[in-house]
């Protein structure tokens, strides 16, 4: 099984970036966790900080993986083109945030991504990500 994680803007900050939200991990060392941990799933990584950027790789893997775990950051509340890139592939896609997004400001109430995804983990913390890939098992 091949499932990639695709993060968002300012997930590469993760350990630095706002501890008391998202933790004192970075996302590298996390990663390392979630590959001794499923060692039946082959898992690969990709972040960029760039909307064209993510819409690609969606749609460079949305055919031929098994599944994507996508946290979209910022860009969840804000970008039609990646909820459409989404809609438009055939592998099933689990979105992801790290924060409970409805505990937040009014603005992250809102998925453009929510509608064209298989399902939605909020809230917990990295382990979001984990529940995430269990959930292709």
């Amino acid at each position: 099984m091949k499932i990639i994680i695709i993060n968002g803007p300012n997930l590469n900050l993760l350990g630095k970036r706002e501890p008391e939200v998202y933790g004192n991990t970075t996302f590298t060392d996390y990663l390392k966790e979630l590959k001794l941990q499923f060692t039946s799933i082959e898992i690969e990584y990709y972040q960029s900080n760039i909307e064209g950027e993510l819409i690609d790789k969606i749609q460079d893997v949305g055919f031929t993986y098994d599944g994507i775990i996508l946290n979209a950051a910022a860009y969840t509340h804000t970008s039609v083109g990646i909820g459409d890139a989404v809609k438009a592939i055939t592998t099933p896609v689990i979105e992801v945030h790290i924060s409970n997004t409805f505990a937040r400001e009014e603005f992250r109430h809102h998925s453009y991504i929510s509608p064209n995804v298989k399902g939605i983990i909020i809230g917990f913390g990295l382990k979001s990500y984990e529940l995430a890939l269990q959930s292709f098992l």
